[in-house]
């Protein structure tokens, strides 16, 4: 019996549950079936996966996180690695591989999205997660 050279693996994206540009983004974002599941995890609930997150000091307010083959991908690199793994189908999905599928594309369009989103979440009053925060409050006590 030959090892299956190209094994499906599980794909885990860590956003913002509460601001609607990650959520619409998360929607309809999909991953080549080849790659495996895509989880999506809301970085407002605790759980093992912010924990870590928390630890490496990585600010969850300034990127989502991409966990895929015992790799984390960070801010622009998650996008553009999720953007390698995603389907061509559908219209989003063809503008996004457009958009962040080149080191060009993710570096400009990446920095004018986060700071979109940074503006929307406060017109519309949405707290900061301050998972970094968190972590040095519960370090002190």
């Amino acid at each position: 019996m030959t090892p299956d050279v190209n094994p499906k693996e599980d794909v885990w994206l860590v956003y913002d549950g509460e601001c609607p540009v990650c959520k619409t983004y998360c929607k309809y974002i999909r991953i080549r079936a080849a790659v495996g599941n895509l989880h999506l995890v809301d970085a407002r609930q605790p759980g093992e996966l912010m924990d870590e997150i928390t630890r490496l000091g990585l600010d969850i307010d300034q990127g989502m996180v991409l966990r895929f083959r015992d790799a984390i991908y960070y801010g622009s690199d998650a996008i553009h690695m999720l953007t390698l793994l995603s389907t061509p189908s559908g219209v989003f999905n063809r503008i996004n591989y457009y958009v962040f599928s080149t080191q060009v594309g993710f570096k400009i369009f990446y920095p004018i999205g986060k700071a979109f989103r940074t503006l929307l979440l406060k017109l519309l009053g949405i707290r900061r997660i301050e998972n970094l925060k968190k972590n040095s409050k519960t370090s002190v006590s």
